[in-house]
């Protein structure tokens, strides 16, 4: 069978050789979904990637981390203090790492190397249709949070270069939010968009880890060594009812959804078993819910009540090591907005020609247009959103409700229809043997 899908060479995807710790996040669908004969599979566990235990723990937790950390303070707050925010995190956990682990044993029993292979595999045409959408939807989303946080940091950055009051309205046209967006989005997130090759991964990842780990730092120095000019306000000890609790539960959600990225990563590993595989995403989830909770925690007691759903609103815009956190976050999204992206257009791609029963393109000039077609429609949209959807907030619980279903309902499903496809070949084999004795 020819596995049809974009960017498929490793070349393509910013994959180091030398390194030898890289591994493909993100894939695009296949389109031919015949299932896979045993000579094809046999094929294909001959290509098992390189990236050893410790590498695999990196890529998780490298997959796990990122803009989502700045909404942790708030969502400590919404669960009603620093207790019900923990036990939320730690029991939340246990399916988070459940679910990586599920994936990696369906895509053992399948032969499947992608997160939506394995559920449209294990679960069927209908349910692989409706994740590749999900897929497409939360991506897209996730985008728009994207131009959100750069918009958010770049009002801070540039009400210190244009010395206007805190909390004072743009007074130039050039200032103003909706501008700076636009302008920081055509300039550097487009051109990066429409390349059919996103062999930057490597330095995105790297940034992503240098940026999140430096505002976690940032947050937890400035609890304990706080600016005068800062007052907590209210600091809750005990939820106003559960339903608050639960309300906290999509940016968790979005912060440790790793498990689209996950099952490719698992496939490049030395020895993809899933018992190791187990002890790789429990040390990666401990490392991001460490980080997770250092940032939760600290940013909250900091501000208390009054924090803002983005942790580095709260602090004053004159703070130059907060500014510098401002930075590290506008460069990782920019360089984290076009991956995405990528993924939801790949995505988009394979369900395209699988309606139209089209192999994958042969005519380079159409596939260009196609895919420039695609991203331009992909960018004005999540741009124009962006712009008339300022509250992150907003956005999150939308995302992060999406995420919800990545780590617990296509999981569930795919270990149910597991464990179903399992209790139907027992059942003859139990037959057959009645008959011989």
């Amino acid at each position: 069978m020819a596995q049809v899908s974009i960017n498929n060479d490793l070349g393509e995807w910013g994959l180091s050789t030398d390194s030898g710790e890289r591994a493909r996040l993100l894939q695009s669908p296949c389109v031919d979904t015949a299932p896979k004969s045993e000579g094809e599979a046999s094929l294909e566990s001959l290509g098992r990637g390189t990236t050893s235990t410790i590498g695999a723990i990196f890529i998780v937790v490298n997959a796990c981390l990122g803009a989502g950390l700045l909404n942790f303070p708030a969502a400590f707050s919404t669960a009603g203090g620093v207790a019900a925010g923990i036990t939320l995190q730690m029991g939340m956990l246990v399916f988070i790492i459940s679910g990586l682990v599920i994936l990696a044993y369906c895509s053992q029993a399948s032969n499947e190397r992608t997160y939506q292979e394995v559920v449209w595999a294990v679960c069927g045409k209908l349910t692989g249709v409706l994740c590749e959408v999900t897929i497409a939807i939360y991506t897209f989303g996730t985008c728009i949070a994207f131009l959100i946080i750069i918009g958010d940091q770049q009002d801070k950055i540039i009400a210190v270069m244009a010395k206007e009051p805190e909390g004072a309205g743009s007074s130039s046209w050039y200032t103003d939010r909706k501008f700076t967006i636009s302008l920081t989005a055509f300039l550097f997130i487009l051109p990066l968009s429409i390349p059919r090759e996103i062999g930057f991964q490597k330095y995105a990842s790297f940034l992503s880890v240098v940026g999140t780990w430096y505002v976690t730092a940032i947050i937890i120095i400035k609890y304990i060594w706080p600016d005068k000019e800062m007052t907590p306000g209210d600091i809750l000890t005990r939820p106003a009812s559960w339903v608050a609790v639960f309300n906290a539960m999509p940016t968790i959600c979005f912060g440790f959804q790793c498990h689209v990225s996950s099952v490719p990563v698992f496939n490049s590993m030395r020895q993809p078993k899933v018992k190791t595989w187990g002890g790789v995403v429990t040390a990666a989830m401990v490392i991001a819910l460490a980080v997770y909770m250092g940032t939760g925690i600290c940013g909250f007691l900091t501000f208390g009540a009054a924090v803002d759903p983005d942790v580095l609103l709260s602090y004053p815009s004159e703070d130059m090591a907060v500014a510098v956190a401002r930075a590290f976050i506008i460069l990782s999204v920019l360089t984290s907005y076009p991956i995405l992206h990528f993924c939801g257009r790949a995505v988009i791609e394979g369900l395209w020609l699988r309606y139209q029963g089209m192999p994958v393109e042969e005519d380079v000039g159409r596939e260009r247009r196609r895919r420039v077609l695609q991203t331009l429609v992909w960018f004005l949209l999540t741009l124009l959103l962006a712009l008339f959807i300022p509250d992150i907030g907003k956005v999150i619980s939308v995302i992060g409700g999406l995420a919800a279903c990545f780590i617990f309902v296509f999981p569930g499903l795919c270990l149910i229809q597991a464990k179903l496809s399992e209790m139907e070949e027992v059942k003859p084999a139990r037959h057959k043997s009645r008959l011989n004795t």
